[in-house]
């Protein structure tokens, strides 16, 4: 019989993320395990604990782990090697069609769309949006913005500083620098994504980005970029290392815990999109109910009960 925690740790109290490479997952005794098959050694996640797994290349994981991943609300989420490629997710809950309407209308809507980006603008650098600006215009502003920190960043670690440039397929080919700030920002969109699904939204549906499958993530994650793993990367490139990769989880896991980020992502996401001063829709008079009503959640939205 599958383990049912009576009360699903809310998201805000749980710990950020574990990596996972070269294991099988399993289910033991109710007990989340990664088995190593060589060395036949188990190592026991609390999967209901943790806010996300990234599973790397050389691990598997069986129906009865995924299923008991997303009754506990912990996302599963397949990275390539160091985590500098996610090429997949499970979903921790179940899409919300309330808030998914609400997020699509408005991101559809020209206006709307414009009033959360100048709030997200506004959240992110401390000081309201120009006035008179469109959306792309924005993004501009933004864009300029950040390059410009990232080179006082370097200045104020002593850092050498060639720009913003990696290739996702070749880990290699980066600078130091370059390889901690994809290590970093890999962590940060995982745990954004998990809050993002638990909440009820969808990933892709962005405003300030668009067009890709993690849109909405990386809106929210760049509200936290500066003041959780950025700083980060740049201190674990000014130390030097031979393994940024290792180095940087280890100390965005630090950071993350420091800053409380986990208190902030679903409260943050709220009132983002409240700026657009806007009700969710109300569902559909012909609405059907679920064939089997789930009891009231007692946990954060998206979790699953059984």
């Amino acid at each position: 019989m599958s383990f049912i925690p009576l009360k699903p740790i809310p998201i805000k109290d749980r710990v950020s993320m574990v990596f996972v490479s070269k294991g099988r997952i399993d289910v033991r005794d109710g007990a989340f395990v990664v088995v190593d098959e060589v060395k036949g050694d188990r190592k026991h996640i609390p999967v209901g604990s943790v806010v996300c797994i990234m599973l790397e290349p050389g691990t598997r994981v069986s129906h009865a782990a995924v299923k008991l991943a997303a009754t506990t609300g912990t996302l599963l989420i397949w990275t390539g090697e160091s985590g500098v490629r996610l090429y997949s997710a499970g979903q921790p809950g179940g899409a919300r069609s309330d808030k998914l309407l609400y997020q699509a209308k408005l991101a559809l809507d020209e206006e709307l769309r414009l009033k959360v980006v100048r709030k997200m603008f506004e959240f992110r650098f401390g000081e309201p949006a120009p006035s008179r600006r469109s959306v792309d215009q924005l993004r501009g502003l933004e864009g300029a913005r950040v390059r410009k920190t990232y080179q006082l960043m370097a200045k104020q670690y002593g850092v050498q500083w060639k720009g913003r440039s990696y290739d996702p397929k070749d880990w290699e080919s980066g600078d130091t620098i370059n390889q901690c700030l994809s290590a970093a920002t890999a962590c940060l969109y995982g745990v954004t994504e998990a809050a993002v699904l638990a909440a009820g939204y969808a990933p892709a549906i962005g405003f300030i980005h668009s067009g890709k499958p993690k849109a909405f993530v990386y809106d929210i994650a760049d509200l936290f970029k500066f003041e959780t793993v950025v700083p980060v990367a740049f201190q674990i490139a000014a130390k030097g290392t031979h393994s940024p990769d290792r180095d940087v989880r280890i100390a965005c896991r630090d950071s993350f815990r420091k800053t409380r980020l986990l208190k902030k992502i679903i409260p943050t996401i709220e009132e983002i999109l409240a700026a657009g001063e806007i009700t969710p829709p109300p569902p559909p008079e012909d609405a059907q109910p679920p064939a089997i009503p789930e009891p009231i959640s007692i946990g954060d939205t998206g979790h699953r009960s059984s």
